[in-house]
């Protein structure tokens, strides 16, 4: 069984191969690049000033980069459930040739569990190997920049993308044994999966463990380590902030702009600030913006997750997809006795 498996899934072993060979150059290159980069970022790292531009010159120059590559090592988790996964059976199904492997002496979920351990140990080698390169080659930048929570980097570093593969595996395998076809297996395999994608990070991650809460006070300073200030609408919100002696948590959720008596800021005033602050001549992200906004005693409220927590929400996402996983082969092994 295990001479047959090879043979209908050598194409795709060969093309994942080639494929990993490709991105394992890529991002051995890039590693050895950024961490050239890190060590001229340290040397010029002499005194708080010099750092943080610094810091901000070797963020700037990757950080575009290993999110694209990020966002492509999520993709790989897409491609294995529509390409290797939804024809795994669907294909058996559309061409008849399951009545012939079905009339042999194996029983149809052996076979099933065959042909899925096969394929799903080079989704885990693939993603596995992909995920741990990605991670490697990032590690500087990620020192540095202190978001290994980001939405999208979180899902592409260390054992998080191989629960990914193997979910999506899963749900592709399910889905052509359902549908029966090929084709529209494949389709509906990749719009379900990116949904997933887009849902777990906004709407389960976030509530896997419990947060921790916090005011922060929006002094002049606090105001200008934010990354923006405003929105299209005029909300008197703030972004990007960092917590105190932690700058690598996760704050996973910000309140509006908040008055010593905890009522929202106006719109009118925080515009009034944005638009013509008195001109003080201060310096920073935004300048005069941020002293007058720093004069009206501000404050938000937040939630986060401290930086130790990371690898319990690497581990409880990892545990979630391969529950899922496991109850989708469940379906899949279920339903196969009636196909």
């Amino acid at each position: 069984m295990i001479w047959l498996n090879w043979r209908q899934f050598r194409l795709q072993a060969i093309a994942g191969a080639a494929g990993l060979v490709l991105i394992a150059a890529y991002l051995l290159y890039l590693g050895v690049d950024i961490r050239d980069a890190h060590d001229a970022y340290r040397s010029r790292c002499t005194d708080p000033a010099g750092c943080a531009q610094a810091a901000v010159q070797f963020q700037g120059a990757y950080r575009n980069t290993l999110l694209f590559l990020a966002a492509g090592l999520q993709l790989i988790a897409v491609v294995i459930g529509a390409f290797w996964g939804a024809p795994l059976v669907a294909r058996e199904l559309e061409l008849g040739t399951h009545r012939l492997v079905w009339n042999q002496s194996v029983t149809r979920r052996r076979w099933l569990i065959a042909r899925m351990a096969f394929v799903g140990l080079a989704a885990v080698v693939v993603a596995g190997l992909a995920a741990l390169l990605l991670t490697w080659a990032a590690a500087p930048y990620d020192e540095v920049a202190a978001d290994r929570f980001g939405t999208i980097e979180f899902g592409a570093r260390n054992i998080a993308p191989v629960g990914y593969a193997l979910l999506s595996f899963a749900l592709g395998t399910t889905i052509g044994l359902l549908v029966r076809r090929t084709l529209p297996a494949m389709a509906i395999t990749g719009v379900v999966f990116i949904a997933v994608q887009f849902a777990v990070p906004n709407l389960v991650r976030p509530h896997l463990m419990p947060s921790e809460k916090t005011a922060l006070p929006m002094t002049a300073q606090a105001i200008n380590q934010a990354k923006n200030l405003g929105s299209i609408t005029g909300a008197p919100v703030i972004g990007g902030l960092q917590v105190p002696g932690a700058p690598d948590a996760w704050i996973s959720e910000t309140s509006p702009l908040r008055t010593a008596d905890g009522r929202t800021l106006s719109g009118s005033k925080f515009n009034a600030c944005l638009d013509t602050p008195p001109k003080t001549g201060a310096g920073g992200t935004f300048g005069d913006a941020a002293v007058c906004l720093a004069a009206l005693d501000l404050h938000v409220d937040v939630e986060y997750q401290p930086s130790d927590r990371y690898w319990g929400f690497q581990l409880a996402e990892t545990g979630l997809y391969l529950v899922l996983g496991a109850l989708l082969t469940a379906v899949a092994l279920r339903r196969v006795r009636r196909a």
